[in-house]
């Protein structure tokens, strides 16, 4: 069990910092330009307000904690995660104008914060690259204040059938592009294999329920292409 924790964290690793330089056009390209549809219905759900506290895991190029601190006018205290060292890097570097903007090193199973200290943990495309999805969701319930949201956008199962013919045709095609943009394809069959394996919504859900949360619900995009889940600390 340790080695293969041990292998998907390497893997994961090997992964994001090959593509850390081209990343946001990959997605850009990979999603025709959708992914900045989705993360926009992430944050109108959340629904922030000024003085409300954000940690952001896995935030690779800082996308969703711009979306944050744009919707609070920046009165707002962020913590943004990145395991990745150049994934972090990029991150910092793209955000370093936002104040209210904090960035930390870290592995989502392990966070440096003490407990009910946020009011929203958001995860945007990482929590099926994490190591342990259980110690993840639950150093989220520990950071998360009483009364807080945990919120996570991921790639999910597609409900239509059609929808589903036309999604598994086109994943075919991704690492190619990969290939010619970034100089790799293995990266982004990784991308499409981690996208197969993981758990469906009802899957995540029945997941973030066992970790602690409660009135969990998810909503689907793009006829579950990806899923929005939602769950609270009471």
């Amino acid at each position: 069990m340790k080695n293969t924790i041990l292998d998907k964290t390497k893997l994961v690793n090997s992964v994001f910092t090959k593509v850390h330089e081209r990343y946001d056009l990959m997605n850009d390209i990979m999603s025709l330009g959708v992914h900045r549809i989705w993360k926009n219905k992430f944050l109108n759900w959340m629904s922030p307000q000024i003085d409300n506290t954000l940690i952001d895991v896995g935030s690779g190029t800082g996308d969703i904690a711009k979306l944050f601190s744009n919707k609070t006018d920046h009165f707002t205290e962020i913590s943004c995660v990145e395991p990745n060292k150049e994934m972090f890097l990029a991150g910092k570097k793209n955000l370093v104008k936002f104040k209210n903007i904090q960035w930390y090193k870290s592995k989502a199973e392990s966070l440096p914060f003490k407990e009910n200290k946020f009011d929203f943990y958001t995860i945007s495309f990482g929590i099926r690259n994490v190591s342990d999805i259980n110690k993840t969701l639950k150093e989220a319930y520990r950071v998360i204040k009483p009364g807080g949201r945990f919120m996570c956008l991921e790639f999910s199962k597609v409900n239509n059938e059609i929808i589903n013919l036309f999604y598994q045709q086109y994943s075919k095609a991704i690492p190619f592009v990969g290939k010619y943009i970034v100089g790799s394809s293995k990266p982004y069959e990784y991308l499409i294999k981690s996208i197969n394996d993981f758990y469906n919504q009802k899957e995540l859900a029945q997941l973030i329920i066992k970790n602690g949360f409660s009135n969990v619900e998810y909503r689907n995009l793009s006829g579950g292409i990806s899923a929005i889940h939602s769950g609270w600390k009471i």
